[in-house]
């Protein structure tokens, strides 16, 4: 992805899962929106985008961060909400062990405390460390942590899983969780 591309998603970011009204939208409750309404409402704002950059862009995120309706008219980001929405995903049952990459200064306070969703809807697990340890290297000096979500389920917690892989609950205490490496 080019430096433009990374600009035109990050904007993305903001305004899907944070900010729609920075750029005049609403998203409905399951947090989707129109691509012509999206695309004028950007271009209004100073981020204009062609459709075609907003395909690529969708496309190539590496996080994939973004998804279609299935007319590909409205448009979504996956999770990572701070704004009210439902998106409908199912409880499902989590692998034995998921993994969450953070900064190396929040390691202490994480094994004390546990993991919080903070201002989102969720906490963002990974199912591999390799994906952890890229989400983690976004703070700097990083590190990989462990969570026991089979103990955490047997203990009545619910996980859902994105498209993208992402697994969301809504807090990891922290007896489930120790260090990955």
């Amino acid at each position: 992805m080019d430096r433009a591309d990374i600009r035109r998603s990050k904007r993305l970011a903001l305004v899907l899962r944070h900010r729609p009204e920075s750029v005049g939208i609403a998203l409905d409750e399951q947090g989707w929106t129109d691509v012509c309404g999206l695309l004028e409402a950007l271009a209004s704002h100073g981020t204009a985008m062609s459709r075609e950059e907003l395909d690529r862009v969708v496309r190539t995120n590496d996080k994939q961060r973004f998804e279609w309706d299935v007319s590909a008219d409205r448009i979504r980001a996956r999770q990572g909400h701070t704004v009210e929405i439902q998106l409908g995903l199912v409880p499902v049952s989590p692998p034995e062990v998921l993994f969450h990459g953070t900064a190396q200064g929040n390691v202490k306070s994480v094994l004390a405390t546990g993991l919080d969703r903070r201002g989102r809807h969720h906490v963002h697990l990974s199912g591999d460390v390799p994906t952890a340890r890229r989400v983690g290297a976004r703070h700097g000096s990083h590190v990989v942590l462990r969570v026991d979500a089979a103990g955490m389920a047997r203990q009545g917690a619910t996980f859902f899983v994105t498209e993208n892989g992402v697994w969301l609950t809504d807090r990891v205490p922290a007896r489930f969780i120790a260090p990955a490496d």
